[in-house]
């Protein structure tokens, strides 16, 4: 099918920029991270392809910034949302789905006693610390300064260039080491001792951990009285159905999940020891009460039967085996088209088969955000979109081989660029990095006082 344009994405993405800050609700998804020639905004998506709303179709490996592992649109899931629609969404008291729910989410990660669930990753995560903090009587928070993001909450933010309205002495209480680093633990365990509440990571970013290291931050984190908080908001339900921490042999304090736990509907959990989670609670009474995830919609009705339909899919369908099998053959191919036309030193593929990403430089071999853009651009003009390599259950061979072909076809365009200069074949301006103090400052615009 001839592509269509972008008449009316162009059109919306004028009268969200004007109403929406940043044009959307998701950082992730904005303007500035995607080539000119992209599409604005999705209006439907089935399996693994997405329709924009111009009408034209791509194959997608997004999938919803890695929320969804089924398939857009998968109708089991689906359909037990339909089914407890009819039964009403939100009530002034607790729905008996919560526990139903609760029961399921700790027989799927049986190292947790207790969860609480709610609708993003950046509750579940500030959740934890809270509970770090309050468990502890310290203040400091250490996370894995490898791992790109934690939460929205001024813990993490404030630790970023990106750190407006965040005052410094938030700032100042969130240190970082470095992942697979044993050294960069101990030394700021030596730095601020018995100040440290909790370590938090992400088990794995696509490399696995080296010399035990998840098992050597528990012991030295408990050694010292913090706890040890994993995140598993990619990894869970991608990785392993059991989440990282399962393939790793690691047991958490304390674990955040999200994304993928429903595929692509709004729930989140904060799972772990009754030790640590009964802070929150109504019975305890030794400690001080802690205000954990308290939200509105946190028990949304249809949000928790997604989340069970889904986690039925992962128990009774080779879920994982097919996102390994279908990761493992389209990053073999990427590398291989990239070789063929000469730029395999240029665009690299990395991280694990159901979680990949790729890599894009310059004629300096430097990480280069115009020559993303135009790998992205030329993906996007041969019905691909993919500002990462991550599959779905609905991603089949067709849609394998579609796409390897439409790398290879971008990768010849990448070359000449790499010869002739990014900007001869990028249209607009490059994308930028979301973390960023500054937005560029447009040509000829006023002074604003």
């Amino acid at each position: 099918m001839a592509h269509r344009g972008f008449e009316k994405s162009n059109a919306l993405r004028a009268r969200g920029q004007a109403l929406i800050p940043g044009g959307c609700h998701t950082y992730a998804k904005g303007d500035d991270q995607y080539p000119l020639l992209a599409p604005g905004h999705i209006v439907r998506g089935k399996g693994c392809r997405s329709w924009d709303a111009d009408g034209n179709e791509y194959i997608e490996y997004g999938m919803g910034n890695r929320a969804v592992t089924l398939g857009h649109a998968y109708e089991p899931v689906l359909a037990a949302v339909r089914a407890e629609l009819e039964n009403g969404v939100n009530f002034v008291r607790p729905a008996a789905i919560e526990v139903a729910a609760a029961e399921k989410f700790l027989s799927m990660i049986p190292n947790a006693e207790m969860v609480k669930f709610s609708k993003d990753g950046s509750d579940a995560t500030s959740g934890a610390v809270k509970i770090a903090r309050a468990y502890t009587g310290r203040d400091y928070i250490a996370i894995c300064g490898d791992h790109p993001f934690f939460a929205v909450d001024d813990w993490f933010i404030g630790s970023t260039p990106i750190n407006g309205g965040v005052p410094k002495a938030i700032s100042d209480l969130t240190l970082k080491f470095k992942y697979n680093d044993i050294e960069s633990v101990k030394a700021l365990l030596a730095q601020y001792p018995g100040k440290i509440a909790g370590f938090i990571m992400e088990p794995t970013r696509g490399v696995d951990p080296k010399d035990n290291f998840l098992h050597e931050v528990k012991r030295l984190a408990h050694e010292a009285g913090a706890l040890f908080i994993l995140d598993e908001m990619i990894s869970g339900f991608r990785v392993h159905e059991f989440g990282a921490q399962h393939m790793y042999d690691i047991d958490p304090d304390l674990s955040t999940w999200g994304k993928a736990v429903a595929n692509g509907f709004s729930v989140s959990a904060l799972a772990g020891k009754r030790e640590y989670m009964r802070l929150g609670d109504l019975v305890q009474w030794d400690k001080p009460r802690v205000f954990l995830m308290s939200t509105t919609h946190g028990g949304e009705t249809h949000g928790l039967a997604a989340m069970m339909a889904t986690m039925d899919v992962y128990k009774n369908e080779p879920v994982i085996e097919h996102m390994i099998r279908a990761g493992k053959r389209l990053m073999i191919g990427i590398e291989q088209a990239a070789r063929a036309c000469g730029v395999h030193e240029h665009v690299t593929v990395s991280g694990m088969p159901s979680n990949a990403v790729f890599g894009t430089t310059g004629p300096d071999k430097k990480p280069s955000q115009a020559y993303r853009c135009v790998l992205l651009q030329e993906l996007i003009k041969r019905g691909v979109l993919a500002p990462s390599i991550v599959v779905s259950y609905s991603h089949k061979d067709d849609d394998i081989d579609q796409t390897i072909e439409a790398f290879a076809g971008a990768m010849e365009v990448y070359a000449r660029a790499l010869s002739d200069g990014a900007e001869k074949f990028l249209v607009g301006p490059p994308s930028d990095m979301v973390y960023r103090t500054f937005n560029k400052r447009p040509e000829g615009a006023a002074n604003v006082v």
